[in-house]
């Protein structure tokens, strides 16, 4: 009898096992399909969709969410803004005039009731905005020689004068600033692969993808390398700084293959800097050695996501890591899309995220604040927050395999480095900052693919970091990069500090008012 039931039970057993496997494997996959229908049919924003105001039960007790939790569309701040009042005025001053009048001629100016004399009683104007077409023309510039006949005759040397002209950009080159700067900002602002703007001249091979290309790499090399130094140099005076990166292909690296990754690193001033600065740095590889690299000389806070990368800095500088809490965030709103709608409310995942926007929340209050006033009431109002949450994540026990269990996990693992933020008032609740000003480059990506070779690679670092540094700091990047290739051939290297973006003797032309 034993044996019989040994027998059956050994395989009911193992079958139970099965089952259960499979019914977590199901689950697994359910939510799966649940987050890729999300992320491919509704909008892509991590704030919390569920408009009713849910009642969250969390340790027994009734936590309601705020009014300034919920839906976009519930806050007055999110309204659309009316626009201002004359501010189609401001935006047409800005624009060259042309005034076409349509009069009658003096000798007709008579009134057909009585033949008297017309008199202007008013104007009526009409105003259309005109585009006129960019154009090519070929530019000579000549320089006249002097020289003395009496001492060519009479003298044995005869002196030669010659007037001061500015100098070019490159010997024998097409290449002038407007049109090297047009070349540069098409590509790194418009996105427009060099092989796009070659068909837009119309000039092949004068204007080849080739001759475009050389361009970019030459002026890197020889004049905006002395710029990009500057800018490195004062992004590594500051404290507190952010830090991102996203892959690149290059082509034709020293032994690798064309199909390995390469890495677009960025680095850059927070919202406290007077003279924020965007530098971009082009390695071979994700390994922390390059950060280690580049931000030897640097002291201070570094905004960087969960990558282990940046905490192993840690250890070898005087370097302090600020976690992400907008990544934590995201975590759980992607658990919150993987889970049926009916569930949703009262979920795990609705309630880590309610604590997270309760943090965001109280930093919009904070904003107008300074830092000390922001690091105290930091203290007071959202460091109990996230204790709290702490507690909460550290007693539900999920699926480690399951979105929820991955996002309880994120914030476990990174809660050193997410409570840092709130050791100093001028570091910021997230590393969205640095996702914005890597975002550019991404676009861009997605257009021109790839790089074909290193120099070109690290040319795409030189104009981003130059580009994005320049919006910063609110210049028109065309009229910029023009102003720098006038420029550069013709000052010295102690005369760079005036041509920096935040530089006050910059003309008024090269800014955005």
């Amino acid at each position: 009898m034993n044996h019989a039931q040994t027998n059956t039970e050994i395989p009911y057993a193992a079958l139970q096992k099965k089952v259960s496997l499979l019914e977590r494997e199901c689950q697994l996959l359910r939510e799966q399909l649940r987050l890729l229908r999300a992320s491919k049919y509704t909008p892509s924003s991590e704030k919390s969709d569920i408009h009713s105001q849910q009642m969250l039960f969390i340790d027994n007790q009734v936590v309601e969410l705020d009014s300034r939790d919920s839906t976009p569309h519930a806050s007055p701040e999110n309204e659309r803004k009316a626009k201002r009042k004359g501010k189609r005025e401001i935006d047409l001053s800005r624009l060259p005039l042309r005034r076409i009048d349509y009069e009658i001629k003096e000798e007709e100016r008579i009134c057909p009731g009585c033949y008297g004399p017309l008199h202007e009683m008013d104007i009526d104007v009409r105003r259309e905005l005109e585009y006129i077409p960019a154009k090519l023309c070929v530019v000579e510039h000549a320089t006249h020689i002097y020289a003395c006949r009496h001492c060519q005759a009479h003298s044995p040397s005869t002196p030669i004068i010659k007037p001061p002209a500015p100098k070019g950009l490159f010997p024998s080159s097409l290449a002038s600033a407007s049109l090297l700067a047009k070349v540069i900002m098409d590509k790194y602002v418009m996105h427009l692969p060099l092989y796009r703007q070659e068909a837009t001249f119309g000039l092949k091979p004068l204007l080849s993808r080739q001759t475009l290309s050389n361009w970019i790499i030459n002026a890197s090399d020889t004049w905006l390398l002395a710029i990009y130094d500057r800018l490195k140099a004062h992004l590594l005076k500051n404290h507190v700084l952010h830090a991102d990166e996203t892959t690149l292909q290059v082509l034709h690296e020293e032994n690798r293959k064309a199909t390995d990754k390469s890495y677009m690193w960025l680095y850059r001033t927070s919202g406290c800097a007077n003279n924020p600065c965007v530098i971009y740095d082009y390695q071979t590889s994700r390994s922390s050695a390059h950060p280690h690299n580049f931000l030897s000389k640097f002291e201070g806070w570094l905004h960087a996501d969960g990558y282990s990368g940046y905490h192993k800095l840690e250890g070898i500088s005087n370097i302090h890591i600020v976690g992400c809490w907008a990544h934590a965030r995201r975590k759980f709103d992607e658990a919150l899309k993987a889970t049926p709608e009916k569930g949703r409310a009262g979920s795990i995942a609705a309630q880590g995220l309610a604590y997270i926007n309760r943090l965001f929340a109280h930093e919009k209050e904070f904003l107008s604040l300074s830092a000390c006033e922001r690091y105290v009431k930091r203290l007071e109002l959202s460091v109990p927050i996230a204790k709290e949450l702490n507690g909460w994540a550290s007693t539900h026990l999920v699926l480690p395999e399951s979105l929820v269990g991955k996002a309880i996990k994120y914030l476990l693992t990174q809660w050193p480095y997410l409570m840092r933020v709130f050791e100093d008032g001028r570091l910021e609740l997230s590393n969205n900052r640095a996702e914005r000003s890597i975002k550019p480059f991404v676009i861009g990506r997605k257009n021109w693919l790839f790089s074909n070779t290193p120099n070109g690679a690290r040319a795409s670092a030189v104009m981003f970091s130059i580009i994005e540094t320049a919006k910063e700091n609110c210049l028109n990047v065309y009229e910029y990069l023009k102003y720098l290739f006038e420029q550069l051939p013709n000052i010295t290297i102690s005369g760079i500090d005036g041509l920096m973006p935040w530089s006050e003797t910059l003309p008024d032309y090269v800014k955005v008012h």
